[in-house]
C-alpha cells in the first residue's frame, strides 16, 4: 500500500491494539497493525533452550488452557523483562526469585514475563475474566467529568464484545426477547467458557480439599446472616451484572476466555477480521519511534526483522537494516502496554524534559506523568505440599503430547487441562474497613512460588502440591516508574515498582491487606492439616506465624503481572498524559489505547477492562473521523 492508503496505525496487538484495530477495520477504515513479534501458532521455537532440553512445545503451549505457564516461558514467543521491586540492594536481594545474571547477561532484576507475539499477552495469560469493579469506571468519569465513563455506560463495551458460554441458555433465550438480567454479551467477538472438569469429581482428595474448605470460608465469618449470604453465592458467576453491582463477594468460578476450552484471545479476532475488513497487519515490524510534523503525529518508523527487541529470548544480534516508516492520513494509536508505551513515547521526545535530554532526545512535548504512576497488584503464593504422590486428575500428567490428561483434552475437549489449573476462587474484603472486595483468593493444582526463569518447570515436576494464590487489588502503592536505559530502541527500559518500604503507601494498608489474605487461606486449610491431607506448608512457611513474619514474607517475595497505569488519564496539571478521549496532552492524532491509560489499577485481572477501552476508544476514534 502507499502511504495515504492506511487513517490508522495502531502500534501493538494485546488486548487494546488487537481490539481497536479489529473494531476500526469492522467500521470500514483502513488500518495498518505493527506487531514486533511473529504469530504464536505458526512461529517455529528457534535455537533449542537449553533449561527445556530443547523442546520446542508450540502451538500446543498456546491452545491448550493449562499450557498458559508454558506458554509464558516458551521461547519462541516470550518476552523477559527484569524488573525491581526495590532500588535497594540489600532490599531487592531478600527475594529469593532475584537474579544478577541470567542466560550469561547481567539482568538484575525479578522476572516479569510478557509476550511478544501477535496477542501481546493475551497469547499467554492465564484467561481469567472477571468484570472489574463499577467504582473503577465511576472514578474515571469523576475524574474526567465525561459521563461516557460511567459504570453503567462501560457495560454496554462487556456485552458488545463478549460471546457467554457459561451460563444457562434460558438467559440466552431471554436476551433474544429483550431481558438480559445479566447483562452478559451473547454474540460478540470474545467467547468466555466455565471449565470445571467432571473429572474432579472422581478425585477423592480434591473432591475433600473443595469441600473443606469451602465449608471453612463460609464459617470464617462471625455474622450468621453473612454466613448464609456466602453459601446463597456459592460458586457463582462473578460477572452477572446483579452481583456486579454488590461488588461481587463470595466464592466464585472464574470465566475463561475460551472457545471449545481452547484459547480464544485478540489473535483469532484479528486474522478473522482481516480476512473480511481492510486490515493489514505486519509481524515482526519493531516501532522505533512516532513522526511528527510540529505536535502532530504523522506515521511511524520502524525496523522489520525477528527478534529485534532485547527482551526476546534470543535476541538479533544482527546490525539493523535501514528503518522503514508509513504514515497515516487521520492518527497513530500506540498499544504497546505499561512498559513498551511509556518508553516509544519518550523516545518519540514525549516526557519528563530532564530525562529525555539526559539521553540526548530532544523535547518534543514535556509531559512529566510519562512513565510515572506505574502499578500493579501485590500477590504471593500460600504453598502447601500434599500427604499423597499425584492428585487423581494428574495421574501420569507430564503437561505434553503423550499422557493421558493430553489425550483427553485432545480427543474430547475435557478433563482437567481445559482449566487454567485454578480449582476455586474467593472474593473477600481483606478487613472489614475495606470500601471494596480487595482479595482475589483462588487455589491452583501446582507449586506456583511466583515468576523466575524455568518457573514452569515445576507444574509438571510436582503433582502434589496445591497453592493458594493471594491477590490484592486496589493497591495504594503508585510510586512505580518506568524509564529509559538508553535511546535505542531495542533496548528494554528500567521498571521499577518500588515496593512497601521504598513506595507511597504510607497507610501501610496493602501489606496488611496481603497478610490477611494468608491469614484467611491457613483459616482454610486448617481442615485439611487436621486430616492430614497437607504434608507441608513450604511458603511462607511454619516458622512465618506472627504479623510480622508475614509482612517479611509478603514485601520480599511477593510479585505481580498486570503492570499498567503509566500513561494515566486526567489532567496534564495533575501528571496526567492523556485526555478522556485517549488523546496524548500536547499533541494532535495520537492517542493510547492499552493498559497504561488507567490512572488506578482497575479490578483483580485486568486483561477485561483493557479489552473493554479497546472497544470504547474504537467508538471515540471512529466518531472522530465523522
Amino acid at each position: 500500500m502507499s502511504q495515504s492508503d492506511f487513517e490508522y496505525i495502531v502500534v501493538g496487538s494485546g488486548a487494546g491494539g488487537g481490539t481497536v484495530a479489529a473494531r476500526l477495520a469492522e467500521k470500514g477504515h483502513r488500518v495498518l497493525l505493527l506487531e514486533a513479534g511473529g504469530d504464536p501458532i505458526h512461529m517455529q521455537g528457534g535455537d533449542p533452550n537449553p533449561h527445556y532440553k530443547g523442546q520446542s512445545r508450540l502451538p500446543d503451549d498456546y491452545k491448550v488452557p493449562v499450557f498458559h505457564a508454558f506458554a509464558s516461558e516458551n521461547e519462541a514467543m516470550k518476552w523477559d523483562f527484569f524488573v525491581r521491586h526495590y532500588e535497594s540492594d540489600d532490599l531487592q536481594k531478600r527475594d529469593p526469585k532475584y537474579r544478577e545474571t541470567w542466560d550469561g547477561k547481567e539482568v538484575r532484576g525479578v522476572l516479569y514475563p510478557r509476550a511478544g507475539c501477535l496477542g501481546g499477552c493475551t497469547a499467554h495469560n492465564a484467561m481469567i475474566c472477571v468484570y472489574p469493579h463499577n467504582s473503577d469506571w465511576d472514578y474515571i468519569q469523576h475524574l474526567t467529568g465525561d459521563s461516557s465513563w460511567s459504570s453503567d455506560n462501560m457495560r454496554r463495551y462487556f456485552q458488545r464484545m463478549e460471546n457467554c458460554r457459561h451460563r444457562f441458555f434460558l438467559y440466552r433465550w431471554l436476551a433474544k426477547l429483550g431481558i438480559n438480567p445479566t447483562r452478559h454479551g451473547w454474540k460478540g467477538w470474545l467467547r468466555t467458557e466455565k471449565a470445571v472438569p467432571k473429572s474432579a469429581l472422581g478425585d477423592e482428595d480434591l473432591v475433600k480439599t473443595i469441600l473443606a474448605s469451602v465449608h471453612e470460608a463460609f464459617e470464617n465469618s462471625p455474622d450468621p446472616l453473612q454466613r448464609k449470604l456466602w453459601a446463597l453465592r456459592g460458586q457463582a458467576d462473578p460477572n452477572d451484572w446483579r452481583l456486579v453491582r454488590e461488588n461481587s463477594f463470595g466464592i466464585r468460578y472464574p470465566p475463561l476466555s475460551q472457545h471449545n476450552h481452547e484459547r480464544r484471545a485478540n489473535r483469532e479476532y484479528l486474522l478473522e477480521t482481516q480476512a473480511k475488513y481492510p486490515l493489514e497487519i505486519r509481524l515482526n515490524c519493531l516501532v522505533t519511534r512516532v513522526l511528527f510534523e510540529g505536535t502532530r503525529a504523522v506515521g511511524v518508523e520502524y525496523e522489520e526483522g525477528e527478534r529485534l527487541y532485547r527482551a526476546h529470548y534470543q535476541p538479533s544480534t544482527e546490525p539493523p537494516d535501514p528503518p522503514k516508516s508509513e504514515r497515516a492520513s487521520r492518527e497513530v494509536i500506540l498499544a504497546g502496554g505499561a512498559f513498551n508505551t511509556p518508553q516509544l513515547l519518550m523516545l518519540s521526545g514525549i516526557g519528563p524534559r530532564e530525562h529525555l535530554e539526559e539521553h540526548g532526545i530532544q523535547v518534543l512535548v514535556d509531559l512529566p506523568g510519562v512513565g510515572t504512576n506505574l502499578q500493579d497488584r501485590y500477590e504471593v503464593g500460600v504453598v502447601n505440599r500434599m500427604n499423597f504422590p499425584h492428585w487423581e486428575v494428574l495421574k501420569d500428567a507430564k503437561f505434553g503430547p503423550g499422557d493421558p490428561q493430553y489425550e483427553q483434552w485432545a480427543t474430547k475437549r475435557k478433563g482437567v487441562y481445559t482449566t487454567n489449573g485454578a480449582v476455586l476462587a474467593v472474593i473477600k474484603r481483606s478487613l472489614p474497613e475495606r470500601p471494596l472486595p480487595d482479595l482475589f483468593v483462588f487455589a491452583l493444582l501446582g507449586k506456583f512460588p511466583g515468576y523466575f526463569p524455568t518457573y514452569s518447570k515445576l507444574f509438571a515436576e510436582n503433582l502434589n502440591y496445591l497453592t493458594w494464590a493471594v491477590l490484592k487489588a486496589h493497591t495504594n502503592n503508585t510510586a512505580g516508574v518506568v524509564r529509559l536505559r538508553s535511546k535505542d530502541p531495542r533496548d528494554t527500559p528500567y521498571i521499577n515498582f518500588r515496593y512497601f518500604e521504598e513506595g507511597n503507601d504510607e497507610s501501610g494498608d496493602d501489606v496488611a491487606s496481603v497478610v490477611e489474605g494468608v491469614k484467611f487461606v491457613r483459616k482454610m486449610t486448617a481442615p485439611l492439616k487436621k486430616k492430614g491431607l497437607i504434608a507441608e506448608e513450604e511458603l511462607p512457611g511454619e516458622d512465618a506465624q506472627t504479623d510480622e513474619q508475614l509482612a517479611d514474607f509478603v514485601k520480599y517475595q511477593a510479585w505481580g503481572h498486570h503492570a499498567s497505569c503509566t500513561c494515566p488519564i486526567g489532567p496534564r496539571a495533575q501528571n496526567g498524559v492523556l485526555d478522556a478521549e485517549f488523546r496524548v496532552h500536547g499533541t494532535e492524532n495520537l492517542r493510547v489505547v492499552d493498559a497504561s491509560v488507567f490512572p488506578k489499577i482497575p479490578g483483580f485481572f485486568i486483561v477485561s477492562a483493557v479489552w473493554m477501552i479497546g472497544e470504547k476508544a474504537a467508538d471515540v476514534i471512529a466518531r472522530d473521523a465523522t
